[in-house]
């Protein structure tokens, strides 16, 4: 028997945290997705059955995995992917499609890479708790945005904490202060002239390190981030408000309408103005 539930969530204001769409199904033997690659995070949560899931590491090579009730995957936006269920015990799933400035962090602690997509949980306890956060996500729909977000967040803290509460521990560091206290800065920041000797300043430490561990934790650079958040800002005023190009680029940290427009452009493909009519 084949039963689908299936959503595509209607916001998409959320920047640090955002939902895209998610559902549940319980499949046909030897039922296909693939191959294909997604704009943004994808995980899967096997409830029962079995299956296999093929998926390019970061060579670009194909890697074959067995999943079975109680395991998961994560696929990563534009990773190229195929799954199939088994034949004989085809798999019941339920997933949920994310992302948001702050995912690469969480899933960095939660060991996650293209080169490591599978999830072994350490801890049943978590493991129910982010599977009961998935299909409540699933079963309400109807719910506002801020609700949905919200269980959004318990299930992303689920699944790092049932990975292994010692990893947890482990990386609280010196240098995971060091990018919280940088993000924070630029979110409070980001609309004066700022730059990353700034925010290097702020957390107190040399640039140059601070451009290194930055990387590495959030998978761009200091400067990049900065620009990307404020070009979410600016379209979520292009989209929300009937301010002028010219004012909303002031706001986001850009006095110069020519150099905002073209900073726009190179992160959404577009200019303000063509983004603003088609959004």
């Amino acid at each position: 028997m084949h039963d689908l539930l299936f959503s595509i969530f209607p916001n998409e204001k959320f920047i640090d945290l955002g939902l895209f769409q998610y559902g549940w199904e319980r499949c046909e033997p030897a039922h296909l997705y693939g191959p294909a690659a997604r704009n943004h995070f994808l995980f899967h949560y096997v409830i029962s059955g079995t299956g296999v899931l093929m998926a390019d590491n970061k060579k670009g090579e194909t890697k074959t995995y067995n999943i079975r009730s109680g395991q998961g995957f994560l696929l990563f936006p534009g990773q190229i992917s195929t799954y199939v269920a088994d034949e004989k015990n085809p798999w019941e799933y339920a997933w949920i499609e994310f992302d948001g400035l702050r995912v690469k962090e969480m899933l960095n602690i939660a060991g996650f890479s293209p080169d490591q997509p599978v999830y072994h949980a350490t801890s049943k306890n978590f493991r129910e708790i982010m599977m009961n956060e998935m299909l409540y996500i699933v079963n309400h729909s109807t719910e506002t945005p801020f609700h949905l977000i919200g269980h959004l967040y318990i299930f992303l803290d689920a699944l790092t904490r049932s990975v292994a509460a010692v990893r947890l521990e482990k990386t609280s560091k010196m240098s995971d202060f060091y990018i919280h206290e940088a993000i924070n800065y630029i979110e409070q920041n980001f609309p004066y002239e700022i730059s990353i000797e700034d925010i290097a300043d702020h957390c107190g430490i040399n640039r140059s390190y601070f451009g290194k561990i930055f990387h590495k934790s959030v998978g761009r650079t200091p400067q990049e981030f900065l620009i990307s958040y404020r070009m979410m800002k600016a379209a979520e005023l292009l989209k929300m408000t009937a301010l002028s190009v010219a004012d909303i680029g002031n706001a986001v940290g850009y006095p110069n309408q020519l150099h905002f427009s073209r900073a726009f452009k190179n992160v959404y493909g577009i200019s303000p103005q063509k983004w603003r009519k088609q959004n």
